[in-house]
C-alpha cells in the first residue's frame, strides 16, 4: 500500500450514507476491472458493455488506459514503478465510483498480479464489490488485432518495457470471470459479465430500456 505522506488529515463522513446513493440510483457501486494484454479487447467489451448498462437503464463510467494516461496520470510512463502507480490512482479513483453507486468499467493491461491485488483489498476494506475480469487471447492474436501498431513497435525496438513482449503479464489465478475473446463474440462476453452481475445481486435486469423512452411508454423501475 501507498505511504500517507500528510498528516494532521481525517475523514470527513457526509449526511447521505451510500445506501442512500444506491436507492435513489436503484443499482449497487461496482468496479469491473478489466485485464489482459494489449489488443485483447478489453476496452471493445467496456465499450459494449457500457451501452448494455444504459439500455437497461442502469449507470457507469469508463476508465481506459490511454484516456486516464492523458489526463490525471499524464505525468506516467510506463516504467514498472510508474505502472504501480498509475494502478493505484485508478484503484482509487474507481473506489470513488463505487462509493457514489456507479459502476466502474476499468480497462487497463494491469500487468502484475500484486498491484492488482492492492486494488481488490482497497475496495475490500472499503466494503465494496471487485469483479476481475480476465480478457484472454494468446499473445499471437493479440498481436495479430494490433489495433494501434504497438506490438509492430514493440518488435522493431521501437518501444521498450511493453507488454507480452520484454515486460511479462502475470495472469489472473482466479478471476471472477474469465472470458476467451480469440473463442467467443462479443456479444457472449458482454452477456457473461450482465449476468454475472444479475446472479450476484449487484444489478436486477430492467424492465426501463431505450426503447420505451424514445417510444415515450413508461416502465417499471428496479434495482
Amino acid at each position: 500500500m501507498a505511504e500517507q505522506k500528510a498528516t494532521n488529515v481525517t475523514w470527513q463522513d457526509g449526511q447521505i450514507s451510500r445506501e442512500d446513493r444506491y436507492q435513489i440510483l436503484r443499482q449497487k457501486g461496482v468496479t469491473i476491472w478489466f485485464t489482459g494484454l494489449s489488443g485483447s479487447g478489453k476496452s471493445t467489451i467496456a465499450v459494449a458493455l457500457e451501452q448494455a448498462l444504459f439500455d437497461i437503464g442502469k449507470l457507469s463510467y469508463r476508465l481506459d488506459g490511454d484516456n486516464v494516461r492523458l489526463g490525471i496520470n499524464k505525468n506516467l510512463g510506463f516504467s514498472e514503478q510508474d505502472r504501480k502507480e498509475n494502478i493505484r490512482r485508478i484503484g482509487e479513483i474507481a473506489k470513488l465510483f463505487g462509493d457514489a453507486g456507479t459502476i466502474a468499467l476499468s480497462s487497463f493491461i494491469s500487468p502484475y498480479k500484486a498491484d492488482r491485488d492492492e486494488v481488490r483489498e482497497l475496495h475490500e476494506a472499503a466494503d465494496l464489490e471487485f469483479v476481475e475480469v480476465f480478457v484472454d487471447c494468446s499473445l499471437a492474436v493479440a498481436e495479430e488485432r494490433d489495433p494501434k501498431g504497438l506490438y509492430k513497435k514493440a518488435r522493431a525496438g521501437l518501444i521498450k518495457n511493453f507488454t507480452g513482449i520484454d515486460d511479462p503479464y502475470e495472469a489472473p489465478a482466479k478471476p471472477e470471470i474469465h472470458l476467451r475473446t480469440d473463442e467467443m463474440t462479443l456479444e457472449q462476453e458482454v452477456s457473461i459479465v450482465v449476468d454475472y452481475l444479475i446472479d450476484n445481486g449487484i444489478i436486477m435486469r430492467s424492465y426501463y430500456t431505450r426503447a420505451d423512452d424514445q417510444a415515450g411508454g413508461t416502465t417499471a423501475a428496479v434495482l
